[in-house]
């Protein structure tokens, strides 16, 4: 594992009953960039962010997160790593009997010792810079999405990680609210040098701030390198994928007998 690499998953395996979700994947995640994994619905791409946390155990192969061998990690050692990782959920996971201020509080709280007037600065200055400090006493039932969002991005960033995990950012989002949360990302990673992994398939937003690609599917990587390099790759996989294509290597219909069959039955010719 070199300097440059904060991530470096080998030869992953992992199945949900009959069902093979990671066959073989192998991907390195650059130190201080944002790299972005994408691929169709259902190829297990929040379950790799899961797998990277050490919430899920693979079936075998090795994950290392900043040196460490996740899989093998006890349970204080990976809550001890889990210190330097933040979490942006899909679904934002606010407390909802928690004020926004209370929400940005919270990680604060458990894993520090700060006195409480060093909290409130560093409470503040995170909401600050998502653009939500004048929203410090709201509640999440009085936010918009979008403004969730940006709260538990603020919350993601609390503890000021040196990686930071987005599970599909971009979805249900205005268009507005979309490019405030395009801006902030790359803005938080050139600030902060975070190490950015952002799990989507919004091939537009993703491209735009992305410094790496890596796209999966069949429990493989099928493409990886910068958006450019992808958008000229001769892989018929890869170009279905970034141009939107119904169909291609990834069929529109799923397997079923001939149309003729299932209407006519014994009549069909």
């Amino acid at each position: 594992m070199t300097e440059d690499t904060y991530i470096q998953i080998r030869d992953l395996h992992f199945s949900r009953g009959q069902r093979k979700i990671f066959d073989g994947l192998s991907m390195d995640i650059p130190r201080g960039r944002i790299t972005g994994i994408m691929g169709p619905s259902g190829t297990g791409k929040t379950t790799l962010l899961r797998i990277i946390g050490g919430q899920v155990r693979p079936d075998s192969g090795q994950v290392l997160v900043a040196g460490n061998d996740v899989c093998s990690l006890s349970r204080d050692e990976l809550f001890e790593l889990r210190k330097d990782m933040g979490m942006l959920f899909q679904s934002s996971a606010l407390f909802t009997d928690l004020s926004v201020y209370e929400n940005v509080a919270f990680p604060l709280r458990v894993h520090t010792d700060l006195p409480e007037d060093t909290i409130r600065d560093l409470v503040l200055m995170k909401l600050n810079a998502v653009g939500l400090r004048g929203a410090r006493d709201l509640f999440p039932s009085e936010l918009s999405g979008g403004m969730a969002r940006r709260v538990a991005l603020a919350r993601a960033i609390a503890l000021d990680p040196d990686l930071l995990m987005y599970d599909e950012p971009f979805t249900g989002q205005d268009p507005i609210s979309m490019g405030v949360l395009v801006s902030l990302i790359k803005n938080l990673n050139l600030s902060l040098g975070t190490t950015n992994l952002v799990v989507s398939h919004d091939i537009h937003e993703t491209s735009s701030i992305a410094d790496k690609l890596y796209i999966i599917s069949d429990g493989k990587v099928i493409g990886e390198g910068a958006p450019d390099e992808l958008r000229r790759d001769a892989s018929a996989w890869v170009q279905q994928f970034m141009h939107g294509s119904p169909d291609g290597p990834v069929p529109f219909h799923y397997p079923a007998d001939e149309l003729v069959y299932d209407v006519l039955g014994d009549a069909a010719p």
